[in-house]
């Protein structure tokens, strides 16, 4: 039962834990989204640095009472909606925002699908140019082309400004030949001055080309190349799938270790409470750290302490009892001789017999009273009990001559069989066996056999007789301490009702059990005891 509510126990654990699996396999894919929105936003920025910082250089170029009429000229030709703000924070941005704009970078803000608003600050100055448009169109890239062809009109400052332009999302070069992935209508219309326009399906790309012109005939032609511009790549889903499965892998490895120890630690307590449940009342748990699990098992450690000092007062109690018992009988049983010695009247004399024949077995009492205490005492200390080789036949031969000559009514027969050692406290197994012949004799009605047989890794031995047996529904209430099966403590069978208790306890003691059922050969009941051998 134990075990069953400790496997469900593990397996409520791990359902959680596969819950949280799952869980984290949601927020993972939410990570996963934000990562490749934050890439989509860093690709945005890449593509509208170069455009914004093209614009802020003319811009500054230009003198104050000449910028508002170059950003209408410059805002009809692009179709984008330019606006100059003194300070950025005119424009109720925020901390961060400003920080990204004295960084020198450009700031976007989107608003709905295909709103765009563009800052940029100039260089070296409070302002800072707002450009507003809606998406992008083939005539703002064609427009924004020849606003770099104009800004490199100068050959000398040429390479120098291509460098300090480009950037790696959007690439400007300046190449002596014309491209050769273009055909002779579109190297016309370049060399009209025109802007060309090149797509590459095959890798996403758009690339543009503009023919600057030189000054003077002793300078080249040199072909400006912007691009390619690539579109935004988001993360292969095979790779995002991947990364799925590694963080997950990661993630269950390090669950499975923690519940690893967690249930290696659990295991640990269960052995220690199935050992307390055998009776052997000194085992603790280590404490190993102040976790759930450290305090549980402080708990369970003082529980057991509990239990274990309140068995043993109980225990004290009884053996005290007991032997205050003693006294009182040792006292009447001397009265007794005394009031017999002095009488010769034969019903005096029935009287007193039967009166010794009581303190005999008050006597008795006493005696399976102190032995019952000296075991529990003996489980609730944690005595080791002191095991050497016994042989069993040899000890059952001792039983028989023992209660032999008690019961000659009965023939008690020891069955053939081999030697067979056991190793076992001798003094306490043998009184089990003897506890269980005498009660075998008592209900007997003329045989009573013992079976000594080792078996695999334990000895077995039956004790049987061909009495009444013991009723399906009693046979586990017969080892309780002072149970009848009739419940009146009549004498006609004798006994007190610990003989059983006593063999369970020292079965228990010895690791092993004992049990009843009914006897195959002779009918009656039969007892085994079952002893677990070590090397």
């Amino acid at each position: 039962m134990r075990r069953v509510l400790a496997d469900s126990t593990f397996l409520r654990v791990y359902v959680l834990l596969a819950l949280a699996l799952l869980l984290t396999f949601g927020l993972a894919l939410l990570g996963v989204a934000m990562v490749d929105q934050v890439r989509r936003e860093h690709h945005r920025e890449q593509l509208a640095e170069v455009p914004m910082r093209l614009l802020v250089q003319q811009l500054s170029a230009e003198s104050d009472d000449q910028r508002s009429q170059w950003l209408a000229r410059r805002g009809t030709e692009l179709d984008v909606e330019f606006h100059l703000h003194d300070d950025a924070e005119s424009r109720d941005l925020g901390y961060f925002q400003r920080a990204r704009l004295d960084a020198g970078r450009v700031l976007i803000e989107t608003r709905g699908e295909t709103d765009w608003h563009l800052f940029k600050r100039l260089p070296n100055q409070e302002s800072v140019l707002e450009a507003r448009l809606n998406g992008i169109s083939e005539a703002q890239l064609r427009g924004l082309t020849s606003l770099l062809g104009e800004w490199l009109a100068d050959p000398l400052q040429r390479h120098q400004r291509v460098t300090e332009l480009s950037s790696e999302a959007l690439p400007i070069s300046l190449n002596d030949a014309p491209p050769r992935r273009l055909d002779s209508a579109q190297l016309t219309q370049l060399g009209a001055g025109e802007v060309i326009l090149h797509l590459t399906p095959e890798a996403w790309g758009l690339t543009l080309f503009l023919q600057l012109d030189s000054e003077t005939s002793l300078q080249s032609i040199q072909w400006l190349q912007v691009g390619p511009i690539h579109a935004f790549a988001p993360m292969p889903l095979s790779l995002s799938l991947l990364l799925l499965v590694l963080m997950l892998g990661v993630l269950a490895g390090i669950i499975y270790l923690i519940v690893r120890g967690v249930e290696a630690r659990m295991a640990r307590l269960e052995l220690a409470a199935t050992r307390i449940a055998g009776g052997h009342l000194d085992t603790r748990v280590k404490v190993e750290s102040s976790d759930f699990l450290g305090r549980l098992g402080m708990a369970f450690n003082g529980m057991v302490a509990q239990v274990q000092a309140l068995l043993r007062a109980q225990q004290e109690m009884i053996r005290a009892v007991s032997h205050e018992l003693r006294t009182p009988v040792a006292r009447i049983r001397f009265a007794v001789q005394m009031v017999e010695d002095m009488t010769d009247d034969a019903a005096i004399r029935r009287q007193l017999q039967g009166i010794d024949g009581d303190i005999e077995e008050l006597d008795g009492l006493v005696d399976e009273i102190l032995t019952y205490a000296r075991l529990g005492s003996d489980a609730v200390n944690g005595r080791e009990m002191e095991a050497t080789l016994v042989d069993c036949r040899a000890m059952a031969e001792r039983v028989i001559d023992a209660l032999s000559p008690l019961h000659g009514h009965l023939a008690i027969v020891l069955a053939e069989g081999p030697e067979v050692e056991a190793l076992a406290e001798a003094r306490y197994l043998q009184r089990a066996l003897q506890n269980l012949v005498a009660n075998a004799c008592r209900h007997a009605r003329s045989r009573v056999v013992i079976q000594v047989q080792a078996e695999p890794r334990l000895v077995r031995i039956d004790v049987e007789d061909d009495g009444p047996g013991v009723p399906v529904g009693e046979r586990q209430a017969i080892f309780k301490p002072f149970a009848r099966l009739d419940d009146s403590r009549t004498r006609s069978s004798g006994g007190y009702g610990l003989g059983l208790s006593i063999v369970q306890k020292v079965m228990t003691w010895h690791g092993g059990s004992v049990g009843v059922d009914a006897s195959p050969a002779l009918g009656g009941a039969r007892f085994t005891l079952l002893l677990p051998q070590r090397p």
